[in-house]
């Protein structure tokens, strides 16, 4: 398993676990990290919840829909993956490393499934895959960056069939 899932505030849900498992897995594959030690934590919770993280760790006192908290910085993502590649054959026996956590709103996800007249399944997709890919070092903070950012968020989602209905 590439994710670790938690829910915060709120019931588990296994389809959402289903789901997110297999966009994790595909995301992994996609960027060849598959054979790795490496995992993501996935924390599912309320507005509350995110919105106390946001003010915690980016000073913005306001709900948000996904939070992303890389361990590692994008230039050194490469580095631990080879490092645990190395080290596989050493590193005890289902020990990995995070390479951080995502932290979805499942009620902003359903608003925004709403909003954007598709499913909350391919809300909460997108969600992980963005999520992902900020884990990964990338960003949409210039027009550059979120075309780079955007066409490997859609080929995963496209690859998975997971499209806007």
């Amino acid at each position: 398993m590439f994710a670790e899932i938690e829910f915060v505030e709120m019931e588990e849900n296994k389809e959402f676990c289903d789901l997110i498992q297999i966009v994790v897995d595909k995301c992994f594959e996609e960027e060849n990290i598959k054979n790795s030690n490496v995992y993501l934590n996935v924390i599912l919770t309320q507005p509350q919840y995110i919105r106390s993280l946001n003010k915690q760790f980016r000073n913005i006192d306001k709900e948000t829909d996904v939070l992303s908290f890389p361990m590692f910085e994008r230039e050194e993502i490469e580095t631990v993956i080879k490092s645990n590649l190395l080290k596989k054959d050493i590193i005890p026996e289902g020990a990995q490393e995070v390479l951080g956590d995502i932290v979805i709103s499942i009620p902003r996800v359903e608003e925004q499934a709403k909003e954007y007249g598709h499913s909350v399944q391919r809300e909460l997709a997108y969600m992980i895959v963005h999520g992902f890919y900020h884990i990964m070092g990338y960003d949409h903070m210039n027009d550059e960056e979120k075309k780079e950012m955007r066409s490997k968020e859609e080929n995963v989602l496209e690859k998975l069939n997971i499209t806007r209905e």
